[in-house]
């Protein structure tokens, strides 16, 4: 039976064309935030399967992909459950392992700590545009600093980033758990229903208040509170401001400082930006990962008509790992929709050098093959970016396939 040719289902092949932007956009991002004083690291692609699947991650705990023990580990004949076979996972992010990292390795590192991971996540997902198993996430994150200062410098690392790289007249969207919760619990919902409120409003974008409406009523929650707590979202769209609006209606439900420390945020990124966008204050963001405990924020891009990255503030997963709990806040880029949309818009590196392919017909005396080389040699010291390879008979669909990956001049070196 021939082997399959195909990438596994979710993943894919990288031609060369989408490599040279995907190394493009990875410099760009890797040189900003390098600016903005954060160090990049590394962590494994596996990890403890107790670590991945703590209640920590969301829905994303149900995509692990799990790996069975080897060797004389493995006893299948005697497994009754999944915990018998199992001991690995491919990590699903980045943040979990980046919580492990810190904890093993908090008395090297800097305190606070800012810290700068890319690498691949892998997730059992349904493959979709711009969505696959296999991906590269970029995240920074800033650990052990407990003020909006770490929000702050997130928000406006990551939009210059972006900025850098070509986009304009994206939106940041911004809220607070905290918010979320303390809209809850005025509308009337029993605390423990917290997460389940959150949940079905986070569909809000796909299925409407309507939509919302509905979901919560399935789950048997009481009409009173269901149209108080919608009411508050009708509140804030007609209010001039929305922020203001939510934290007097909801002043006996917020923790006191809650609105000053969002309204602190948003004054200082709105006054230092450097990229063109929006900060937009969303009480229907709510971030799908359990483990956010403060400020939530994602990135919308109209050409993408979804997120395009996301973070927020997780100040109780190291203590998960150590038994302290360590403030921690962070902000991943969509790396994959990013290259998508640079893709889709036959996007151009401004920076390439120039590329120059020399053409060696076949029995070229070595002689002088040697001096051809030399010179390519010469070339490349100069910054030039220099192919030598033998000439195919059909010259001219050899050049064409060149020129489409960026070829612009070509010398030809005959056997005469």
């Amino acid at each position: 039976m021939a082997l399959s040719k195909k990438p596994v289902n979710g993943m894919k092949d990288i031609l060369p064309e989408e490599m040279q932007i995907r190394d493009y956009v990875q410099g760009v991002i890797k040189d900003t935030y390098r600016s903005f004083g954060f160090t990049p690291i590394e962590t494994p692609c596996m990890e403890n399967i107790g670590n991945l699947s703590s209640k920590q991650g969301g829905e994303n705990e149900k995509l692990i992909f799990k790996i069975l023990k080897r060797g004389e580990k493995l006893k299948l004949d005697q497994a009754k459950e999944e915990a018998d076979v199992v001991d690995f996972g491919m990590r699903y992010d980045l943040t979990v392992p980046l919580a492990r990292f810190y904890s093993n390795n908090a008395n090297d590192l800097p305190a606070p700590f800012k810290a700068l991971q890319m690498g691949n996540v892998w997730r059992a997902d349904r493959p979709q545009r711009g969505r696959y198993r296999q991906f590269m996430q970029c995240d920074i994150d800033i650990l052990g600093e407990p003020s909006n200062l770490a929000e702050i410098e997130l928000i406006l690392a990551t939009t210059t980033t972006i900025g850098r790289i070509g986009f304009t007249d994206f939106e940041i969207h911004i809220n607070e758990r905290r918010i979320l919760k303390a809209m809850a619990l005025y509308s009337g919902f029993p605390e423990d229903a917290f997460d389940t409120v959150c949940i079905i409003l986070d569909k809000m974008d796909k299925i409407g208040k309507d939509g919302v409406a509905s979901e919560l009523e399935k789950e048997g929650f009481d009409t009173a509170a269901i149209e108080k707590y919608l009411g508050l979202f009708d509140g804030v769209a007609a209010a001039d401001n929305g922020l203001k609006y939510l934290a007097d209606t909801l002043a006996d439900y917020l923790e006191d400082g809650v609105y000053e420390n969002l309204q602190e945020i948003i004054s200082a990124v709105e006054a230092t930006k450097t990229a063109k966008f929006e900060l937009v204050f969303d009480p229907t963001l709510v971030r799908g990962m359990g483990y956010y405990t403060g400020t939530i924020f994602e990135i919308v891009m109209p050409q993408l008509g979804a997120a395009c990255g996301g973070g927020g503030r997780y100040d109780k997963m190291i203590g998960r790992f150590t038994g302290n709990d360590v403030p921690a806040c962070g902000f991943s880029i969509g790396f994959e929709r990013i290259v998508l949309l640079l893709m889709e818009n036959n996007f151009k590196i401004p920076t390439q050098p120039a590329k120059k392919a020399y053409l060696i017909e076949k029995g070229y005396p070595s002689d002088k093959l040697v001096e051809v080389i030399g010179k390519a040699q010469a070339e490349r010291a100069e910054g030039k970016q220099i192919l030598v390879v033998r000439m195919n008979k059909n010259k001219k669909f050899q050049k064409e396939k060149l020129t489409a990956e960026g070829y612009e001049e070509f010398e030809e070196f005959f056997n005469k």
